[in-house]
């Protein structure tokens, strides 16, 4: 499975999913969740209403309505409390949750954000290791998916995964 990372617009990026940083509601919010929620259009609200929510670290999948993605994976990220809440552990969950539904849908390609590290507040060189490691280890079993792309929406972001890249 190749990863590799890209500096821009989840919602206009064309690939079979993209995931959303989601809230546990699934209702839309700020940020990325909000942005895919504008793009994707009421339907996508209307499909995320069905699930009464969604818990930290796991994930559920609806389509991508009006985004060029065929898909959408919604996985609530952890909110940062130091550290000691099991936070790295629910990240990790979040993308592997993330591939393993991509996967059973028979997504080829999936582009995640970087889940949490907005107004969650998760240590940007944490959760870029994280992010790294966990596509890394999912990708050492077989699976459909030949392309993981980390979509950075700022060039510091960016910076972050490709250093975890090169160190993992």
């Amino acid at each position: 499975m190749e990863i590799r990372t890209f500096l821009g617009d989840i919602t206009k990026f064309e690939c079979d999913a993209i995931v959303n940083a989601a809230n546990t509601s699934l209702l839309g919010g700020g940020g990325v969740d909000g942005a895919i929620h504008r793009a994707a259009g009421p339907k996508l609200l209307e499909a995320c209403r069905k699930f009464n929510g969604c818990e930290t670290g796991q994930a559920i999948i609806t389509w991508g309505y009006n985004l060029p993605a065929k898909y959408v994976i919604h996985t609530p990220g952890p909110i940062w409390r130091g550290g000691g809440n099991r936070e790295e552990e629910l990240l990790a969950d979040c993308y592997r949750n993330s591939l393993e539904l991509a996967r059973d849908h028979d997504c080829e390609t999936v582009a995640f954000p970087s889940i949490s590290t907005g107004v969650y507040h998760f240590p940007l060189d944490k959760a870029s290791e994280i992010a790294v490691r966990t596509v890394k280890d999912f990708g050492q079993q077989p699976s459909i998916i030949r392309q993981v792309t980390l979509v950075a929406f700022d060039a510091k972001t960016k910076e972050y995964y490709d250093r975890a890249l090169q160190r993992i």
